[in-house]
């Protein structure tokens, strides 16, 4: 393969080689089923949605674990509070996040594997690290020695000497740059029996133990946010490492949302949630919003930028419902596979992707329909791989039950594409009355280089 991505470990764009000829393996973090999801939560898994769609678009197999983190301080806590049994706050959200994750294009990961189903695996892992001096027990506790590890920090880049694992004081450990890997059963709480007593695994270990389970102790990426980079990632590294595992071969990270400058949390109280969004936009619009920058890019959420990136997404829906006909499914060209393959470059795949609609309605304005067609293809190919055709059995079957949005672009976009064939046939004046019609009812039409756009005026 020509694909290249940026590693985090090595903090360079490295050739990508997958460890076995034929199949791609990812570990992606999921969600910590807390509450509702948002934004900030589902644009990695719309990035790596994206790459794992351009891995099998270059013949690999891929194998794709996305996690789910069904047990937590911040479960726990927040069942509490709602008055609800813990198992039923963290199913619910689960639920939640699935939904999300379906209603915006991402393809099903090959298992989504829950903390608490694979405890067998953490008390296995853990008892490794105890064996080869990498773990510790203290008062029920276990805790990884961070000493253990030589190169601990390479992959945030962090010194040994400046860590600070954010944990809470606790006086069993050994140094207060060790982490905890099982916690001592504590009243209220759910708790699992192990050799060392009961209690319940700390979030660092399940990720290494459901990775290894599914993908072997060593596979080719490892995703997530550039949040869990440390001490998440960290941590997951130097237990694998100290285990005797070679884990992730590549580390991806991808960039926050944010609103006024902070990242969205939920503890920040700047959530876009993912019902709400829908309320604005089409799914495939907002697919489209989220990873159309590049993903180590900072996304600064505002409904301006939601609403032109659902414009461009309508120039693309509109020309090939202009083209007409069935389009099949044509070869992504060389510039778009340029952009991806260099560290899946999605500003630049889009420009591709735009620059082919431009052609595209120039040949119909020309009326070459053959040449059109042919433009049309291509445009198919790459919204194919972005996970945005709208000629789709997805999206297709979203439109039919998306209610009066949908059914309004639909109209809008009947009589733009009417009005563009006029201004083809030099039929100004019926243009023109189409472009007045839809001014009366409240649509303003903008033409633009890409064809025209519209939004509907307050």
């Amino acid at each position: 393969m020509a694909l290249h991505l940026y590693d985090t470990a090595t903090r360079d764009v490295r050739e990508f080689h997958p460890a076995r000829s034929g199949t791609a393996s990812m570990y992606v973090c999921g969600a910590t089923v807390q509450g509702v999801p948002h934004i900030g939560h589902v644009r990695g898994a719309l990035n790596y949605d994206v790459l794992r769609r351009w891995l099998v678009h270059n013949g690999l197999d891929v194998l794709l674990v996305r996690n789910v983190t069904d047990i937590d301080d911040k479960i726990l806590t927040k069942a509490a509070d709602a008055g609800r049994p813990w198992w039923e706050w963290a199913a619910t959200h689960e639920r939640a996040f699935e939904d999300a994750f379906t209603v915006l294009g991402c393809l099903p990961p090959s298992i989504s594997p829950r903390a608490t189903g694979h405890v067998t695996q953490m008390i296995e892992l853990i008892q490794r690290l105890i064996d080869r001096d990498a773990a510790y027990v203290s008062g029920g506790d276990v805790y990884f020695s961070v000493t253990s590890l030589p190169d601990y920090g390479r992959l945030s880049g962090q010194r040994p000497d400046e860590v600070q694992q954010g944990e809470t004081a606790a006086d069993g450990k050994r140094d207060p740059r060790d982490f905890t890997l099982w916690k001592a059963a504590k009243p209220g709480e759910p708790s699992w029996p192990t050799p060392w007593g009961d209690g319940r695994p700390g979030w660092h270990l399940e990720c290494s133990a459901m990775a290894t389970t599914y993908l072997g102790s060593e596979f080719d990426i490892h995703g997530g946010g550039v949040d869990l980079v440390f001490p998440h990632h960290e941590n997951e590294r130097a237990q694998s490492h100290a285990a005797g595992d070679g884990f992730a071969r590549y580390w991806l990270h991808n960039a926050w949302v944010t609103l006024s400058g902070e990242k969205m949390s939920k503890s920040l109280g700047n959530i876009v949630a993912i019902p709400e969004m829908l309320r604005k936009c089409r799914p495939v619009e907002l697919r489209y919003y989220l990873i159309q920058p590049h993903y180590r890019s900072t996304i600064e959420y505002s409904d301006e930028a939601l609403a032109e990136a659902a414009q461009g997404y309508r120039r693309v829906e509109q020309f090939l419902r202009r083209v007409g006909g069935e389009v099949r499914l044509g070869e992504v060209p060389a510039e778009f596979g340029a952009a991806l393959d260099d560290d899946l470059g999605t500003p630049q795949a889009f420009a591709v992707l735009h620059n082919t609609v431009r052609d595209g309605n120039t040949a119909l304005d020309a009326g070459d329909e053959t040449k059109a067609r042919e433009f049309a293809e291509s445009v198919r190919a790459m919204v194919h791989v972005l996970g945005l055709d709208p000629l789709s059995e997805q999206w297709q079957d979203a439109a039919s039950h998306s209610g009066e949005a949908r059914a309004l672009s639909t109209l809008v976009d009947a009589l733009l594409s009417e009005r563009m064939r006029a201004r083809a046939e030099k039929d100004f004046t019926r243009a023109d009355a189409i472009r007045d019609q839809l001014t009366a009812a409240g649509i303003a039409v903008e033409d633009t280089p890409n064809g025209p756009s519209w939004t509907v005026r307050d």
